[in-house]
């Protein structure tokens, strides 16, 4: 058996399917895992590292959105952004590997888009579980994400999601706020998406983000912070006050980054 092992990111996942798929070795005789750093190394397994290339990883991305259409291509990308190891607790099995075998049988098949109609496969039904948790949140995200206003007219907003789903939202809210400028940064990852108004979204490392710059607020945005914060105050009712279903309807991970409950 022969392990690719890849960095835990769509490009470095892609570029694993690519490496492994050009190595001619036999998908049978091929596992795609995760580098962790703490692998326990199995004695009758060839390991090879796959270093992330972006032209290896936008081919991989091309061939699946022309073979296997867009939808599917959707559910294998936000099943390699989820930060689930393995959701299947009957078929265990890493990330990644599920996303290859589920590609190979995507590619085998007539007809690429009908791969959801293999959920019988257990890595088919890993991948849809894996992009259900990350999508589900990125829905989320999109009503409770909150967009703050600097000093220097840029929108910010704040996040702290389980999964790498930045590039997700950026695609929604740079749909709806064309003319802005905006940035949402994932403060667990060092990561934050850039939006100049009339220009696609950006990616970028956020890890030297200055602290100060991204709270320096306008009088304005301070201002409607104390209005909306003193509106939420106002409407409560004691009396039907219902902690179990706020928690159902707006679980508490996300309250850190919400005005209201600041």
């Amino acid at each position: 058996m022969y392990v690719f092992l890849c960095e835990d990111s769509p490009e470095g996942i892609f570029t694993g399917v690519y490496d492994a798929w050009e190595s001619r070795l036999g998908h049978n005789n091929i596992s795609l895992q995760i580098h962790t750093g703490e692998e326990n190394y199995d004695l009758f397994c060839t390991y090879r590292d796959v270093t992330p290339d972006l032209q290896k990883s936008e081919k991989v991305s091309r061939t699946l959105k022309q073979r296997l259409g867009e939808e599917v291509y959707s559910i294998l990308y936000q099943a390699v952004i989820s930060d689930e190891k393995c959701v299947s607790k009957r078929h265990p099995m890493d990330k990644a590997d599920a996303v290859y075998k589920s590609i190979v049988l995507g590619l085998a098949i007539p007809d690429g888009s009908r791969l959801p109609d293999y959920l019988a496969e257990p890595y088919v039904h890993e991948v849809f579980s894996l992009a259900r948790a990350a999508g589900n949140e990125a829905h989320h995200l999109l009503g409770f994400l909150r967009f703050e206003e600097l000093k220097n007219g840029v929108l910010i907003a704040t996040v702290h999601p389980k999964h790498n789903i930045l590039l997700l939202l950026a695609d929604h809210f740079s749909d709806r706020l064309p003319q802005e400028n905006f940035m949402i940064y994932d403060e667990g990852r060092q990561l934050a998406v850039l939006h100049k108004k009339g220009s696609p979204c950006v990616l970028t490392d956020a890890s030297d983000l200055n602290a100060d710059m991204i709270t320096d607020y306008s009088s304005m945005e301070l201002e409607y912070q104390k209005l909306w914060k003193g509106f939420f105050e106002s409407i409560a009712i004691d009396a039907r006050k219902n902690p179990a279903l706020q928690n159902q309807n707006l679980p508490k991970r996300f309250r850190k980054d919400i005005v209201e409950f600041q």
